[in-house]
């Protein structure tokens, strides 16, 4: 069977809304395996097979529905897997203008962060399509007008597909029947071990420049080039220069004139290479230097430096930075966030 899903009995998490909390597993014919769920429209789980066979969970996530549900309550989550909005990232000046009109922002200390207090990836969002000959997924959720303080109705779909070829494409698309904002993008970790650590995996990115951020981690609206800083993986690099270094938490602007590829990260020991590519302008590289005592996934552990996440999307504060591309979302027009994660084997 390629395509299976299982409900949830949602009495049990305490909601009080109509939409089933669903489960969803695509599997194509090498034996790769997707599990997500309509829960903030997550990745749980990508399962790709090694060279051997033998299958390995490369995204970090927690071991029941559960786990997602209550601790994105506090953001102890810190968004493992979860679809993110309505803008992504950091916004300043506890607000945004759309054509000459202010809209105040919730925010902690003059930072608004990932679509404020209950974004997107807090959301139980709608299964429209389930194609078991693509394997793919769509699943939608309508933001109503100044929820969280963004004006127009936001229609918003998300696809997961996988493919024949070992490849995860997420594509986000959006329309609102207002002006408005959008950043949308998806907060997976991975590990290319499926445990401990990614100190020893080996990073590249196509990315020549960086945006500088103040104490509160807000764009400054200097974009500075990465040739000598630690945001410097021009030419691939072990990723155990984070213990030196310190976590990487920052905005990385791709080369887009080179390719549409973003990054690539591989691990010796599995002998598995990632390739992120996209037409976002822009990646957010996260690397925590610990996750919270959580029941991972199939009873995975992890040390120091876990994981990594890659957020393609357009630059944090664009809405008020006017050098920054446009995060302006005209009524009726279409946002279209196109990323493909691709599996290999090393030579």
């Amino acid at each position: 069977m390629k395509t299976f899903k299982r409900k949830v009995k949602q009495k049990s998490f305490g909601f009080h809304h109509q939409k089933e909390l669903i489960i969803l597993y695509l599997k194509n014919d090498n034996g790769a395996r997707l599990c997500i769920t309509n829960f903030a429209a997550t990745v749980m789980s990508l399962e790709i097979p090694k060279k051997n066979g033998d299958l390995l969970n490369v995204v970090v996530g927690f071991d029941s529905l559960q786990d997602y549900i209550e601790k994105s309550k506090t953001k102890e989550s810190k968004f493992l897997g979860a679809s993110i909005g309505r803008y992504a990232g950091r916004i300043s000046n506890e607000k945004i203008n759309i054509n000459n009109v202010d809209y105040p922002l919730y925010h902690e200390d003059g930072v608004h962060l990932h679509g404020g207090r209950k974004g997107f990836d807090e959301r139980v969002w709608d299964i429209d399509y389930i194609d078991e000959d693509e394997l793919l997924v769509s699943l939608s959720y309508l933001s109503e007008h100044m929820e969280e303080g963004y004006p127009g109705n936001l229609r918003v779909k998300v696809t997961y597909q996988l493919t024949t070829a070992n490849e995860l494409k997420i594509t986000y698309q959006a329309v609102s029947d207002e002006d408005t904002v959008v950043n949308l993008t998806n907060h997976t970790y991975y590990n290319l071990n499926g445990k401990n650590t990614i100190t020893d995996h080996t990073l590249h990115l196509n990315c020549t420049d960086y945006l500088e951020v103040n104490e509160k981690q807000l764009p400054t609206g200097k974009i500075l080039p990465v040739k000598g800083t630690k945001y410097d993986y021009l030419d691939p690099q072990k990723l155990i220069k984070l213990s030196e270094s310190g976590i990487i938490d920052d905005t990385l602007i791709i080369n887009s004139e080179k390719n549409n590829k973003a990054a690539a990260i591989t691990s010796m020991e599995s002998g598995i290479k990632m390739e992120v590519h996209t037409n976002q302008p822009a990646i957010v590289i996260y690397t925590p230097e610990k996750f919270p005592d959580c029941n991972y996934r199939k009873g995975a552990e992890y040390n120091r430096f876990p994981a990594i996440c890659f957020e393609t999307q357009n630059y944090p504060d664009a809405p008020n930075q006017t050098h920054f591309p446009s995060a302006l979302l005209k009524a009726g027009e279409l946002y279209e966030n196109k990323t493909i994660i691709k599996f290999c084997y090393l030579d």
